[in-house]
């Protein structure tokens, strides 16, 4: 029995596959444009990224470690120059006095000499403003102090013309006085501390005239 199945086998698979495939149903599947050999995609080339600066941009304010010492210590200039202004708050509120008290022997020298504040005036605009040497950074921030300063020309026209002894007149001199100060303290701290940060400072009132002024 077992020889009678060995000779006589199946028939071959290939005919039956080749009558198979003669099937119109089968022909119709291989026609069928959807069923076509799948194409793999190309991957697309990515284009390369490209950063472009603007002109003036941030990059010309940047500030390394000299820049921002030099910048710091010119915001000391108009507090110096106005720090008779604070007679009034620094006897009324003493941690105002405890604060600046280490700035007192700065202060004592440059107000040893009248023609000090005229001085430093002239050599932070000829020497720094005018100065292409120096960045932008220096050249802003001083300029910016410089302005502070000229301002200080109003509230002393303003206290020398009127001079009041009493009355209502001393208390709005007293306010004006106070205003000054509080605001030339805290324009030096916030532009030192700007400037010792690598930040850039941009003080109200004199930041648009300072900008006019540094090409």
């Amino acid at each position: 029995m077992a020889m009678t199945t060995l000779l006589y086998s199946p028939r071959p698979l290939t005919f039956s596959l080749i009558t198979n495939l003669k099937n119109p149903s089968l022909l119709s599947l291989t026609n069928n444009p959807s069923l076509k050999p799948f194409n793999p995609i190309k991957p697309r080339r990515r284009k390369p990224i490209t950063t472009v600066h603007s002109k003036g941009s941030s990059n010309d304010d940047s500030a390394d470690l000299p820049d921002r010492l030099i910048s710091a210590v010119c915001y000391f200039y108009p507090f110096f120059d106005g720090v008779q202004y604070g007679k009034y708050v620094l006897t009324q509120f003493t941690p105002i006095q405890t604060l600046i008290q280490p700035l007192f022997p700065a202060i004592k020298i440059f107000k040893s000499f009248p023609f000090n504040g005229f001085l430093v005036f002239l050599t932070l605009y000829f020497v720094v403003v005018r100065n292409p040497n120096f960045s932008r950074y220096v050249r802003f921030n001083t300029m910016q102090a410089i302005v502070l300063d000229v301002l200080l020309i109003f509230p002393d026209l303003l206290e020398r013309t009127f001079n009041p002894r009493d009355g209502f007149g001393l208390d709005l001199l007293m306010s004006l006085d106070s205003t000054v100060f509080l605001y030339l303290l805290v324009c030096l701290i916030y532009g030192s501390s700007s400037c010792l940060l690598g930040q850039l400072p941009r003080l109200p009132i004199v930041a648009e005239a300072a900008d006019r002024q540094v090409l």
